[in-house]
């Protein structure tokens, strides 16, 4: 089941003009970890270095913290959508800063969370009831016990095999157990044709693209993810897509916050997702990869472009006698 379009329209009393105030005064709240590589002025993880090719230091993690924060707003102060009850055992896959299971820590007081992710840059002071490891989900999975949960986000670009982690985690969830899978379609559109193919931004993406043949690691897995979770086995399983603006454009409030959280992640973290994208799977040189940012920028900023992209959250559960 799916939710019907969603159609946003713009205010036109919005400018652009506030949001690159806001961008330029977001500041880190983490402290720097050196050890590990270092390329053109970005900190990346040391675990299967190249795996996944955006960066791990400060400015990353605390894009992440925004986009926590606006899919906070997204789904009115619901970290999940999915119908958890008694949920003991909670897997969050990619858990990026950690903040997810923090959260979802001091609700749920008497689940024990485990996060996995590439990255050893992860908090240190947790609640008592997470715990970080850093692994390779792509890996064969040995955990010794199944999960009542499994959470994901957020990992457009960094799965080669979607299917098989879907398969990964039917098998190591326990029947009657429920999956949920929160991305992105990584394609930037407009509904009222303010956005072309001729802007940088489509420019952009369409590069990105190219080097997303090379990496084998879909930027777009929001909307085939409904049909891997129910090829991996799940029954009652539910679809809820979302538009996500680009920008303070549009006339409905909660739009307009969710619009202004998603241009500083976007426009702050262009370097972030492009850098080592670029260089290293197309041969870009970095001084190219910034021009084209700049122009990439350029468009963010005028508010006549009215820009965004789809997101999905697809959720099901494991059949209590599995099939």
């Amino acid at each position: 089941m799916m939710t019907g379009e969603q159609q946003v329209i713009p205010d036109e009393d919005e400018g652009i003009d506030d949001l690159s105030t806001v961008a330029s005064s977001t500041v880190s709240i983490r402290s720097s970890i050196m050890q590990y590589p270092v390329e053109h002025g970005r900190q990346y993880h040391a675990y299967k270095d190249g795996v996944y090719t955006r960066p791990n230091d400060d400015a990353e993690l605390d894009r992440l913290d925004l986009m926590h924060a606006m899919m906070y707003i997204l789904y009115d102060g619901k970290l999940h959508l999915a119908p958890i009850h008694n949920s003991h055992r909670v897997l969050d896959v990619g858990a990026g800063s950690g903040i997810w299971c923090i959260d979802f820590a001091d609700i749920y007081a008497s689940a024990e969370i485990l996060g996995v992710d590439l990255s050893a840059n992860l908090p240190t002071f947790v609640p008592p009831n997470v715990r970080f490891e850093v692994d390779d989900l792509e890996d064969d999975w040995t955990f010794a016990y199944p999960f009542d949960y499994i959470h994901s986000r957020y990992m457009a670009g960094s799965i080669k095999d979607w299917p098989r982690l879907m398969q990964q985690c039917f098998e190591n969830i326990r029947p009657g157990g429920w999956v949920e899978f929160q991305d992105f379609d990584i394609d930037y559109y407009s509904q009222d044709g303010s956005l072309s193919k001729t802007h940088a931004m489509r420019r952009w993406l369409d590069i990105a693209y190219g080097a997303e043949e090379n990496t084998q690691r879909s930027l777009r897995p929001g909307p085939k993810i409904e049909g891997w979770v129910r090829d991996a086995g799940f029954t009652n399983v539910q679809v809820v897509k979302n538009v996500l603006p680009l920008g303070t454009w549009p006339k409905d409030p909660k739009l307009k916050m969710i619009g202004r959280y998603n241009w500083i992640q976007l426009y702050e973290g262009l370097q972030a997702m492009s850098l080592r994208l670029f260089t290293r799977f197309l041969g870009w040189a970095p001084e190219d990869v910034e021009m084209l940012l700049l122009e990439v920028r350029k468009d963010l900023r005028d508010p006549k472009i009215h820009a965004m992209f789809d997101h999905y959250t697809v959720w099901g559960q494991r059949p209590a006698a599995a099939q």
